[in-house]
């Protein structure tokens, strides 16, 4: 599932000096198999450049799965014995929360399906009923425990995880307790479409503005939407310009797994971003979105009221909606 593409507005160019002595730095480049554009404004000049590098090493360390040394590969491979950092327990611990809270459509065991099925790196299989019955014997967050020695516990030791839905999110948040640690009062930190802002853009003098590009446009790139970002954490996560299209009737629609049956389905969710008051939980309520039925996700979110969405699906006809909280709404750029 692809990420929507989150523009940063109005900042391409800004000096790097700044009304009342505001300087704006800038840290860029690849990590976590994706791209990251930080941008902090302090008094002078101030070069974070081997601490973010250090936040990015010290992630990999703990939750890539492309590193077959990684705490995460070890696990994944059978280790049962490996005592998990800090980083690992706090993404295990809001993944059971998220979990819960979807009635398991945030799932990070559910990787050997999306392998299976064709949507993953891995090797795609032949799946009927029973290649389904004998996959999900290695899904569900709810066969795994952190034990009290910090330890991790499978009721089968075949069972995945891959946190990449929830990783990019925390990472982010990582990177805003290190601006907090050296004093930064006001940041817009974005890693592979996903932010966080805290404070205003000093030098435009108003709070940080981002916009979402339209996922319905298959040959350009147009915003769908702008908004104001303060003190607040953004995630978007959408099935990007590959929604699919009956051959008969014509009616749009979004192919997805179903982490509870096993099986794929037509979903008429095509986008969801999420606000929260960290990124690692707006990554993984987006995430979940995508796989929930739109109901399902208007129930949740008349509960969990400190989440906001802004949710794009296509009706029974094919055409495009919105849904947006009013609290999302109430941050939309005046045009």
């Amino acid at each position: 599932m692809n990420r929507l593409i989150v523009f940063l507005v109005g900042l391409q160019l800004i000096s790097c000096g700044g009304p009342g002595g505001v300087v704006r730095n800038e840290a860029s480049g690849a990590a976590l198999g994706t791209s990251y554009n930080l941008i902090y404004l302090t008094p002078e000049k101030l070069d974070l450049q081997k601490q973010i590098d250090s936040v990015f090493d010290a992630i990999n360390h703990s939750l890539s799965t492309y590193i077959p040394t990684s705490d995460i590969s070890r696990i994944n491979k059978g280790d049962s014995t490996l005592v998990v950092d800090q980083m690992f327990r706090e993404v295990f611990n809001l993944s059971q929360e998220v979990y819960t809270s979807t009635k398991g459509y945030f799932d990070p065991t559910v990787g050997v399906l999306v392998n299976a099925w064709g949507f993953g790196p891995g090797k795609q299989m032949e799946m009927d009923s029973a290649r389904v019955d004998s996959l999900l014997r290695y899904v569900g967050f709810n066969k795994v425990k952190l034990t009290e020695r910090f330890t991790v516990q499978k009721s089968e030791p075949d069972i995945y995880f891959d946190f990449n839905a929830i990783a990019k999110g925390y990472s982010i948040d990582r990177l805003a307790k290190l601006m907090e640690m050296h004093g930064v009062e006001n940041y817009l930190l974005e890693v592979g479409g996903e932010l966080v802002a805290k404070g205003n853009n000093q030098i435009k003098g108003k709070p940080w503005v981002v916009g979402i590009e339209d996922p319905t446009i298959e040959d350009d790139r147009k915003l769908k939407a702008t908004i104001e970002l303060q003190d607040k954490a953004l995630a978007s996560s959408g099935n990007y310009r590959h929604f699919r299209k009956d051959p008969v009737s014509g009616v749009k629609y979004v192919h997805t797994i179903d982490p509870i049956t096993g099986f794929t389905k037509n979903s008429n969710t095509l986008a969801a971003t999420v606000l929260a008051d960290n990124c690692a939980k707006a990554d993984a309520y987006a995430t979940s979105f995508m796989a929930m039925d739109l109901d399902e996700v208007l129930k949740l979110l008349a509960v969990r009221r400190e989440l906001e969405a802004y949710i794009i699906f296509f009706d029974e006809k094919g055409e495009i909606h919105e849904f947006m909280t009013p609290g999302f709404e109430a941050l939309l750029t005046k045009s």
